[in-house]
């Protein structure tokens, strides 16, 4: 039997990486999905009819609104929603002077020097850039939650939101302080949310993937990404179907006990 039969989703950020491995590992358990992104044209590629690709801009209010109206109007409502959305890295945030001060320091140590370069992020961040990648990762969970148990309390369903968090936000690195916080935001809302919504039987959870294979990390420099792998007791990355795995059964009837909870799937990159 397939475990999310009939019902009706969303997954935003959906047409690349993790959020298009979880649209079409729910699609393929029977699902009809809606694919949400910035580029219309590749969400509307992930999945044939009678899936749908949805213009959205989680960071803003109105585009999420909009494009949740659009999924009463082609889905007839939403049993599902998965928040993938995210954003890592912002212009004016310091994320680029904390690289090379990371790159600068490592150096100086290969070559047996005192280090005097620091990986500094904190002093080079502008509010505008913390604010971008606040608004990204953890706002923009909170209006398509909102948008989306709207539509679930109007029809009455008893449906389910998994947030997607990071290792980041309980390990303290592998992101921008304000994506670590950000993340960390994610894990309370989840919280806080399965508390406020299992009187109407909206069950609210969160996976933490840790470094996972995505266009984001295939920029990276090859010996950063290896570093990375080697850290985890599993000696890799992981690849993003297996983190949509765990997304498949929180929403489907095999985590139908779970709310308020957490799935970590990083591969012993950190332990909670």
């Amino acid at each position: 039997m397939k475990r999310v039969e009939g019902k009706r989703v969303v997954v935003t950020g959906g047409s690349q990486g993790i959020g298009e491995a979880i649209a079409r590992r729910l699609a393929a358990e029977g699902a009809t999905v809606a694919v949400l992104g910035r580029n219309v044209e590749a969400a509307k590629r992930v999945l044939p009819a009678p899936h749908v690709g949805i213009a959205c801009d989680v960071t803003d209010t109105a585009s999420v609104d909009r494009a949740f109206a659009e999924v009463k109007a082609t889905l007839g409502g939403i049993d599902i929603l998965v928040n993938n959305a995210a954003g890592g890295s912002a212009p004016g945030d310091g994320l680029d002077r904390f690289f090379a001060g990371q790159a600068e320091r490592q150096a100086q140590i290969a070559r047996g020097e005192e280090p005097t370069a620091f990986a500094d992020y904190t002093i080079h961040c502008e509010d505008s850039g913390w604010l971008a990648v606040i608004n990204a990762t953890l706002n923009s969970v909170f209006r398509c939650s909102r948008a989306a148990v709207r539509l679930m309390v109007d029809e009455g369903v008893k449906g389910n939101i998994v947030n997607i968090a990071s290792t980041s936000a309980v390990r303290g690195d592998g992101g921008s302080i304000a994506y670590i916080a950000a993340k960390a935001g994610v894990l309370g809302m989840t919280r806080g949310m399965a508390r406020e919504l299992a009187d109407r039987g909206i069950r609210v959870n969160a996976v933490m993937p840790g470094p996972t294979e995505t266009p984001v990390y295939a920029t990276l420099p090859p010996e950063m990404k290896t570093a990375i792998a080697a850290d985890s007791l599993m000696k890799r990355l992981a690849h993003p179907d297996e983190v949509a795995g765990a997304i498949v059964f929180l929403a489907g009837s095999d985590g139908s006990f779970a709310t308020g909870s957490t799935v970590t799937v990083n591969g012993g990159w950190y332990f909670i």
